[in-house]
């Protein structure tokens, strides 16, 4: 009998790296490249198996958690999802505790701030018990990794490890061959009260796994995106114009634009009078008029006249007018220079 292969994704967080768009809307719905960051959350499990029966479990917290079923069902509404609210911040591992009953077979996790390119075709005939994708970086001190046993294997995860050696960094997506054993893990962490400032972390929770002889290799990818703060947004937005999301060549037809590639401005966004680019996203049903626009996003319904915008990032049917150079602005504001 196969069995269903769980994706759960917590996010219930505030969002706070990501305000003021965070104050009315859930950071996955945040806008990057012409879609929502959901979007391309959603886009990387294309790889999966055809054939390979799939459920979400979304962990969304009680501020406007509630938008993310509305955008599901009227987005993706093939997909079989549920749903678990999270209450409190009590960290990553009770997010996944709150879904525990949820939790049993193939599964996977990952963050929604998490954005990476990798093939998970593989998923249905891994042996082993786990998976943590992870990413090479020159300096990994910063963040946590994965420590490589002579075999190969996973032999624990160190947060903000203080050498160089190892330099396989954890972002933010694991595979767990029987999420059961997830649980368990999860609930001798909580027994032990593994914790750090009020906050449960998933890595003690592997580290606890490892313990008990789990065997968990890393899967290698180059490209690992991070849709956690407003400039990192930004930096996404660049990759992804310029790999598969630029519609310059559409843009172009525009009469009084002037395009400089890679740019997405959605067909119904009405652009006038302005130099676009580089690395400009325009959402639907954006005004633009007399501007000069560079690497920034312009959410839904945001309207721009007689502005310089570079790194601004407007929101849902915000408006800015004047001469601004870098702006951050949330849904449904006005601003007059």
């Amino acid at each position: 009998m196969t069995q269903t292969l769980k994706i759960v994704i917590p996010m219930a967080g505030w969002g706070t790296r990501m305000r003021p768009h965070t104050w009315s809307k859930p950071k996955p719905l945040v806008s990057v490249a012409g879609r929502t960051s959901f979007d391309h959350l959603m886009h990387m499990f294309d790889s999966l198996p055809a054939d390979m029966e799939v459920e979400y479990i979304f962990i969304i917290g009680p501020y406007l958690g509630e938008q993310i079923p509305v955008y599901v069902k009227k987005n993706y509404p093939e997909i079989k999802a549920s749903y678990v609210v999270q209450e409190e911040m009590k960290g990553q591992s009770h997010a996944l505790w709150l879904a525990r009953h949820s939790l049993h077979g193939p599964t996977i996790m990952v963050f929604s701030d998490t954005l990476i390119e990798t093939d998970f075709g593989f998923i249905a005939n891994e042996a082993l018990d786990g998976v943590a994708w992870v990413k090479p970086v020159p300096d990994p001190r910063r963040f946590g990794v994965a420590e490589v046993n002579g075999a190969g294997r996973v032999a624990r995860l160190i947060e903000k490890p203080q050498s160089m050696e190892n330099n396989l960094v954890l972002v933010g997506c694991y595979y767990f061959k029987k999420g059961e054993a997830l649980v368990a893990a999860i609930d001798e962490q909580i027994k032990r009260n593994v914790q750090l400032k009020g906050e449960y972390f998933l890595a003690d929770a592997i580290n606890i796994m490892l313990e008990h002889g789990a065997q968990m290799r890393p899967e290698k990818v180059d490209v690992w995106l991070d849709t956690g703060t407003i400039e990192a947004t930004l930096e996404t937005n660049v990759y992804m114009l310029e790999h598969g999301r630029d519609n310059s060549a559409e843009a172009a037809q525009r009469e009084e634009v002037k395009i400089i590639p890679p740019v997405f401005i959605h067909p119904s966004a009405k652009v006038t009078r302005a130099v676009i680019g580089p690395h400009v996203s325009i959402g639907a049903g954006c005004e633009v008029n007399d501007c000069i626009i560079h690497n920034s996003i312009l959410d839904e319904g945001a309207v721009a006249t007689q502005s310089v915008l570079t790194g601004a990032f407007i929101g849902r049917q915000a408006r800015v007018e004047g001469r601004a150079r870098t702006v951050n602005i949330g849904d449904n504001s006005s601003i007059q220079f």
